[in-house]
């Protein structure tokens, strides 16, 4: 550990510390904007790591630019070397090369809470994970996780198969790669939706609300505003059962 950690940081900045990796939303629906601001809500310090530039809005994403390994390195050192970190949530890490570099710099610098949420497709189709990427993601970052907060779509690559049993497919997922599961039920066509947790241990959660009736401006990023009050959470000492309660509750009293 940096023996300057803590040392320099002021009375505020003494708050829990959560760290998001991702992409930026440029129009702040979702991405680093949107976790960034749940850890401030919920009392948190939020630090960022940006991995690519997004030019969108809740109907489009026009333009994706990565950015450089380089830069990405010395945006998580800097956070590490100053801060004590409880947790990292990581979102859109865009490439095999991204991952790469996330998944060792956690290796060596976070041995605290790990919350993946894999994204891989926008709401509105774009594809936010390059090919071979996938791969990357299940044998290198997701191995490390705490959790993961898969969607439907995204629980079903993974699989390698469609979800037609959420309990039984979040607890299959949690068998392969050897953490928590809580599969998001966001994208069912039913009135009501159910979020699913499996806990460590193999315990199934199920967490039932009725679908609201959103504009696209509040379900834009309703993923990655779930996946960060998680996070956020989990930082805050409460046990994965409670966590995921009040981050969906969270959610839902929120968009």
């Amino acid at each position: 550990m940096n023996q300057h950690r803590g040392m320099n940081q002021s009375t505020d900045e003494k708050r829990a510390v959560c760290l998001t990796i991702g992409g930026s939303d440029s129009c702040g629906g979702a991405g680093i904007q949107a976790d960034l601001r749940v850890f401030a809500s919920l009392g948190l310090h939020g630090c960022s790591a940006t991995t690519a530039l997004t030019a969108q809005n809740p109907a489009n994403i026009s333009r994706i630019e990565a950015v450089s390994l380089a830069q990405l390195d010395a945006e998580i050192h800097a956070v590490f070397d100053y801060y004590d970190v409880v947790a990292v949530k990581t979102g859109m890490l865009f490439s095999v090369e991204h991952i790469a570099l996330v998944s060792a710099l956690l290796h060596e610098l976070h041995a605290g809470l790990l919350v993946v949420d894999p994204v891989m497709i926008s709401s509105s189709g774009k594809r936010l994970l390059q090919d071979g990427a996938i791969d990357t993601l299940q044998h290198a970052l997701l191995p490390m996780a705490t959790l993961i907060t898969p969607n439907l779509d995204e629980a079903a690559v993974l699989l390698g198969a469609p979800v037609t049993d959420p309990a039984r497919d979040a607890c299959a997922l949690r068998e392969r790669l050897g953490c928590a599961v809580l599969l998001k039920g966001g994208h069912a066509d039913t009135t009501h939706l159910s979020d699913v947790l499996c806990d460590a241990d193999g315990t199934i959660h199920s967490f039932n609300h009725p679908r609201q009736s959103w504009s696209a401006h509040q379900r834009h990023g309703t993923g990655c505003r779930l996946a960060s009050a998680m996070t956020g959470h989990l930082a805050l000492g409460l046990p994965l059962e409670i966590a995921a309660r009040q981050a969906i509750d969270y959610l839902q009293a929120a968009s």
